[in-house]
């Protein structure tokens, strides 16, 4: 019986530890499948995320304390994709603003600017067309510039009227930017024709140069997609800069017309000044001159010193007029005003001091600025060649191609030119630069003497 006893305890106790072994793998087992896995995938997706892959997301399963920290870390994923995206926006939105900022440093032309403000908008925002209208006094508008759809409708210069629904003409009336989600029911011809052309929606946003309303940037969509909910404020970033490229190029444009006044008021008083000395002083000298000398011939042949003297004082008179004819050829030729330029440079040629060889291609007159301009140009160049180059040869050629006007001077001098060292380069490049025109020197020592000056037509 004791050991009958002794071996049902004994199964009793296996029993026991049977159960309690299946107790604690099956409470391991719960343990390992809600805290132990969960535990791992999050540590896991938090190593993804570290390692910069913000897409894997964790299954809600396990414990509550474990599925929270499940969907906090779904959450800091989604937020810091988000946070991401947005500063990608961001950065992209610098670059593209940082490269219309260098353009406008540069002091690019107002054109250029444009160009690159509508593409870098089109792409930043993600449409499919962009452009920049100038308003005009009246209901209407210019386009100046633009990218994408529908660029082959409406190039550049294409005038269009601003009455009606359009984002164009929301933001002329309101000074403020506007959105158009639909163009399905707008009136108007330009909401007629976009909307023909498959124009879905648009943004547009004011551009104001020095307080005033100057015109409108807009972008627009043919695909069925909206445009992004912070499309005008982008808009708005880069109309600034548009704003700081047109004052710039304004201003760059006022002084160039005001110093192009100038140049030409100078040389119409240089040219009424040789006028009044030919027409005044010149022929009064000359006539009192002939006076003389029919006063020297009356005299008669036995008073000898009087016509000695009246001879001194002709001859005097008469050196006196040639200076004065070539002072009054300095300030303004005459043949400069009467026959063009070619006749003018042919006639500096005849007159240097150094040999010249020329080539002008003129097929007509040009405007008087620019005739004078290159004709000063040339005079001073040939005068440097002879008094400071120590030249043999100075070749001068003179053409029109496209639309500015070419001069070229070479000589075969000692080079070594200076403009500092006052030999009359600052005043043709004053002159040049006044005009909107360029001045390329080339005078290494030793080498000979290279200037080429482009003057843009009117």
């Amino acid at each position: 019986m004791v050991g009958l006893a002794s071996a049902d305890a004994v199964v009793g106790a296996a029993a026991g530890l049977l159960v309690a072994a299946l107790i604690v793998a099956a409470v391991a087992s719960y343990l390992v499948r809600a805290v132990v896995v969960p535990l791992c995938k999050t540590a896991l997706i938090a190593d993804q995320l570290a390692g910069g892959r913000l897409d894997p997301r964790l299954v809600h399963t396990g414990l509550g304390e474990i599925s929270r920290l499940g969907r906090s870390v779904n959450i800091l994923g989604a937020s810091v994709g988000r946070g991401l995206g947005g500063l990608a926006q961001l950065v992209e939105a610098q670059t593209a603003m940082r490269r219309v900022a260098m353009l406008v440093a540069r002091g690019v032309g107002p054109s250029e600017v444009f160009d690159a403000v509508t593409g870098e908008l089109g792409r930043l925002i993600g449409a499919d067309g962009a452009n920049i209208v100038r308003f005009d006094k009246d209901e209407s508008g210019v386009i100046v510039a633009l990218w994408g759809w529908p660029g082959p409708l409406l190039p550049v210069g294409t005038r269009i009227s601003l009455q009606g629904a359009s984002v164009s003409a929301a933001v002329r009336r309101t000074g403020r930017a506007a959105r158009m989600d639909t163009y399905e029911d707008p009136l108007g011809p330009l909401a007629t024709f976009l909307r023909e052309q498959g124009i879905r929606s648009a943004v547009g946003a004011p551009i104001y140069v020095e307080g005033r309303l100057w015109g409108a940037a807009t972008a627009s969509m043919v695909r069925d997609e909206p445009l992004p909910s912070d499309a005008e404020a982008r808009l708005a970033d880069c109309t600034d800069l548009v704003a700081t490229a047109i004052a710039n190029a304004e201003a760059r444009s006022e002084l160039l017309d005001s110093r192009a006044r100038l140049v030409l008021a100078t040389d119409q008083t240089r040219r009424r000044i040789e006028r009044d000395l030919h027409d005044g002083v010149q022929q009064r000298l000359l006539s009192l001159g002939l006076e003389l000398r029919a006063a020297q011939e009356a005299v008669p042949d036995a008073l000898t010193e009087a016509r000695t003297r009246l001879s001194s004082v002709v001859d005097g008179l008469t050196a006196g007029i040639d200076e004065l004819r070539e002072i009054s050829r300095g300030i303004h030729p005459t043949i400069l005003t009467d026959r063009g330029l070619t006749a003018a440079v042919k006639a500096l040629a005849r007159r240097s001091g150094v040999a010249v060889e020329l080539d002008v291609r003129l097929r007509e007159r040009l405007p008087e600025p620019l005739e004078a301009a290159a004709y000063y140009v040339i005079a001073e160049s040939l005068a440097n060649a002879a008094k400071h180059a120590e030249a043999s040869l100075v070749r001068v050629a003179v053409t029109v191609s496209g639309e500015r006007l070419y001069v070229s001077l070479s000589d075969d001098g000692v080079g070594g030119a200076d403009p500092a060292r006052g030999t009359g380069l600052v005043g043709i490049r004053d002159r040049v630069h006044a005009l909107g025109g360029t001045m390329h020197l080339d005078s290494p020592p030793g080498g000979g003497t290279t200037l080429d000056v482009a003057l843009p037509l009117p």
